[in-house]
């Protein structure tokens, strides 16, 4: 996991990978990560589909 002390609530997401996309990308934001480092999170995330953006997600930061 690249950013384990980050973490992110999805409970109540499932389905809506608009919805993830922004929450990932604020807590990332608010972790004071960079923005091409959340560009490369987006393009990786959004490269397949919904499933794969669960394993992202999850291989970036924490979800509870």
């Amino acid at each position: 996991m690249k950013y384990p002390n980050i973490k992110v609530r999805l409970v109540g997401e499932d389905g809506n990978a608009f919805s993830i996309l922004a929450r990932v990308n604020s807590a990332l934001k608010k972790a004071k990560i960079h923005k091409n480092i959340r560009d490369e999170f987006f393009k990786e995330a959004t490269s397949k589909d919904y499933n794969h953006l669960l394993n992202v997600v999850s291989s970036w930061v924490k979800t509870i």
